[in-house]
């Protein structure tokens, strides 16, 4: 069995990994880095563009991110918090396009504007009060708000029409926003650390094994589908960034800290049109207000997506049921996350939430018509031939103890370490890609503390992200001078 030697192994072609192994590569051009991924390609799953949803989340139109108080307010926190981590990957691709590292930016990302768009007396108050509470803050100044039908059909011609359903409607709008293709972004950060003499990229494997050894490092069992062959990876730091898989790999690990994790897996559904005369009537993020009962990631959007060069209009998510952790993987793959110490909160986050299963268990069974009257609240006259349903990616929410024995379903992403910073995974889903930069920064602080005390590595970092070490949300001349940069680097002023 052959054996590879590495600095950093990361599991997963995914753009975590890939984030990752750029920055690492861009502090330190010495590490030894193996990137491992089990299909023939990267960016296949989860980061493909036709299965992520995460297509420049930025607080600016998701309005699950800004719900309202008990008192009838509007919380902005988690919009601050998003937006703010957004800058820092837009950052960081400016300087690799500055750099070289990175194509013509249009390669991966396109200035598309974002709009929250609502209808009825209540949900209009609503959206005017986000609006004034957002715009108050300078990470949201630009953000505009309008009832007028003549403006918002420039806004948005193919739903603002006549022969609305709504009598009363309106919307924001932010103008720099951005469509991202985060499979094309991942292709094009392997394609470039490929270039490295200390990077190996080894496709068609599965890792089989993981395991400590008595010296503090790793080793990797590795399968190559196909020839069977096996082989090892012995490092100093593994990244478990694969997406669904990562919650499998991290009860391989072993470590203290993954104990009492769970997995709670979605899919999703596009209606898709790609007829060019209704694709040039629409150039936008368009979201709206979740039906009732309805889970945080099927909030309804119409976007505009441009996924390996070819413009198309995205109508969706509807959710979906399954037992699957990965497009491409088994139908066990729940029941066999299934542990000792996971099973208590499984089962309680699974009793607590049968509302969610049966809901999305009801939207895996639902008609093409019943999709494309959801769809004409948005496009009045869509017609069903012009829309095809296509399917999406995996998620696997996290399911985490909750402190009293049970467990709790959570809608977001969060970072697992061991105690001595040899491992660390990614688990969770939204907003997922688009805060990617910043998710793998938490990951350098908490596995690369003495590196990260150097003033050679601070540097650079500074040189990659310019805000790091300060905040966004805190400083408005220091927003205003980086997003005048990656705004003008990236193509993003219309």
């Amino acid at each position: 069995m052959s054996r590879i030697h590495a600095d950093v192994v990361l599991v997963g072609g995914g753009v975590m990994s890939a984030t990752l192994g750029t920055m690492l590569s861009q502090l330190d051009p010495s590490l030894q880095i193996v990137m491992v991924e089990r299909l023939d390609h990267v960016a296949h799953e989860s980061t493909n563009g036709w299965n992520n949803a995460g297509t420049g989340h930025a607080g600016y139109c998701e309005l699950n991110y800004t719900p309202k108080t008990r008192t009838n307010d509007v919380q902005i926190d988690r919009a601050l918090k998003i937006n703010a981590e957004f800058e820092i990957s837009l950052q960081f691709w400016s300087y690799l396009v500055e750099q070289g590292a990175l194509p013509e930016p249009s390669n991966f990302i396109n200035a598309t504007p974002h709009h929250s768009f609502v209808w009825g007396e209540d949900c209009v108050e609503f959206l005017r009060k986000r609006h004034a509470k957002l715009r108050a803050h300078h990470l949201f100044r630009e953000m505009q708000f309008s009832e007028d039908r003549d403006e918002l059909h420039e806004w948005i011609p193919l739903i603002v029409k006549d022969g609305m359903r709504h009598e009363r409607f309106a919307a924001t709008r932010v103008d720099h926003g951005a469509d991202v293709d985060f499979g094309s972004l991942t292709r094009k950060l392997v394609s470039h650390l490929e270039t490295l003499p200390n990077f190996k990229l080894l496709l068609g494997h599965s890792v089989q094994k993981l395991m400590r050894k008595s010296n503090g490092q790793w080793s990797l069992h590795l399968r190559e589908s196909g020839s069977g062959r096996k082989s090892s990876v012995e490092t100093r730091f593994v990244f478990l960034g694969a997406g669904g898989a990562a919650l499998p790999l991290l009860q391989k690990s072993g470590i203290q800290e993954g104990r009492g994790y769970g997995g709670f897996p979605v899919s999703g559904q596009w209606l898709v049109c790609q007829n060019p005369e209704i694709v040039k009537l629409h150039h936008a993020k368009v979201y709206g207000l979740p039906a009732l009962g309805a889970p945080p990631m099927s909030v309804p959007h119409l976007d505009t997506r441009i996924i390996n060069g070819e413009p198309a209009l995205l109508f969706g998510p509807f959710a979906g049921f399954t037992t699957r952790f990965l497009k491409q993987s088994s139908r066990l793959d729940l029941f066999t996350s299934m542990r000792g110490n996971n099973l208590r909160p499984m089962v309680s986050a699974g009793r607590n939430n049968l509302d969610l299963t049966r809901y999305l268990i009801s939207e895996v069974f639902q008609s093409h018509r019943a999709r494309m009257n959801t769809l004409r609240d948005f496009v009045p006259d869509a017609v069903s031939s012009d829309w095809t349903l296509r399917v999406a990616g995996q998620r696997v929410q996290i399911i985490k103890q909750d402190g009293r024995g049970g467990g709790a379903l959570k809608f977001g992403t969060e970072i697992v370490s061991s105690a001595d910073g040899s491992l660390a995974v990614l688990l969770g889903a939204s907003p997922g890609a688009s805060t990617a930069t910043n998710a793998m920064l938490e990951v350098l602080q908490r596995c690369f503390p003495k590196q990260l005390a150097n003033t050679d590595w601070q540097e650079r970092l500074r040189a990659m992200i310019p805000s790091w070490g300060n905040s966004l949300i805190d400083d408005a001349d220091l927003l205003e001078k980086v997003r005048s940069r990656t705004l003008s680097t990236l193509g993003l002023r219309h």
